[in-house]
């Protein structure tokens, strides 16, 4: 099996016989193997805190680089370990009720993973929270081998700046600035064209 996956990742980055390439790459992920984490400092600590995945998948073409698909996150699911702060994100920073998901839908993917080992990419897209799309571009490391792959993303998103309330009080200062990691381990595809 292990094997066979192997093979399979290889296949679907060089190309096969004859100089046509396999084109689309699918990445399905699996909410329970998949963590969404976030980090958001504050004066006297840092609040950590995780969301859960509701769906995804990517998919991509490595000759061109496009990329379409969609990774949804439950808005609702977000927790940091202390209710009544976790009430407060709920109901004035992300209002969860009116926007219950976090969504990131890609467009084109920079760089290129390599067969086996670890690489780099520039995953380009735009993220949707609080009810505004937003371009931006996430660096996601990836280990590729062994029938295993693995992608981890580490992100800040500009939350006060994007229209959402900072829960800064007179005596509690919060950076407008939460940082956000995206660990997953997709089961590779490949769609026949």
């Amino acid at each position: 099996m292990i094997r066979c996956l192997s093979f399979l990742s290889t296949a679907l980055i060089l190309p096969v016989s004859g100089g046509a390439a396999l084109q689309i790459i699918s990445l399905d992920f699996d909410p329970g193997q998949t963590k969404v984490e976030f980090k958001l400092g504050a004066t006297l600590h840092t609040v950590e805190g995780t969301f859960a995945l509701k769906r995804g998948r990517i998919n991509y073409d490595p000759d061109t680089g496009k990329a379409t698909g969609e990774l949804v996150v439950d808005a609702t699911s977000g927790q940091s370990g202390n209710d009544s702060r976790d009430r407060n994100m709920h109901r004035t920073v992300i209002e969860s009720e009116r926007f219950p998901e976090i969504v990131f839908r890609p467009d084109r993917v920079e760089g290129t993973i390599a067969p086996q080992g670890r690489s780099q990419v520039q995953l380009h897209g735009t993220f949707t929270i609080h009810g505004a799309d937003h371009e931006m571009t996430v660096p996601v490391d990836i280990e590729n081998g062994d029938g295993k792959f693995t992608a981890t993303a580490h992100f800040q998103i500009p939350y006060v700046k994007w229209g959402m309330k900072s829960p800064s009080t007179f005596l509690l200062r919060v950076s407008d600035k939460v940082e956000l990691t995206v660990r997953a381990a997709p089961r590779m595809l490949l769609i026949s064209l």
